[in-house]
């Protein structure tokens, strides 16, 4: 993921500062330790790039997390219905399950999503 240092993508994928790049912005890196998903620095240690904006900046990334959500839920409804050729029920419970299991992945993803959206990245003088 090297190659993609310096871009926007880099940050969403990698969890790290906006910014600089530098550092991740979680406390845990693993998001499925449910009770530390939302655990973020307050400032990057590099760069001092404050995450949280103003009061509430993530409650926005709420919007992103839907629609990621409305992707995921399109992906798994193809792949159960189309390819695997489930029926009705078989495929709500496979787009259930997959919405259930990658919730913490979207989550994550939805926020790294909203506070680039705001912050971009400046290479180092």
């Amino acid at each position: 993921m090297k190659f993609l240092q310096g871009t926007k993508l880099y940050s969403i994928f990698k969890g790290t500062c906006p910014v600089c790049q530098k550092e991740s912005m979680y406390k845990e890196s693993n998001p499925y330790k449910i009770t530390r998903i939302f655990d973020m620095y307050e400032r990057c240690s590099y760069c001092q790039t404050k995450y949280k904006m103003e009061p509430s900046f993530f409650f926005g990334a709420m919007y992103v997390s839907y629609a990621l959500g409305v992707a995921v839920s399109v992906g798994a409804f193809i792949i159960a219905y189309v390819f695997i050729g489930g029926g009705l029920m078989t495929t709500f419970f496979a787009i259930t399950l997959t919405l259930i299991v990658l919730m913490p992945i979207i989550l994550r993803l939805s926020r790294n999503i909203w506070i680039n959206m705001f912050l971009s990245y400046k290479e180092a003088a």
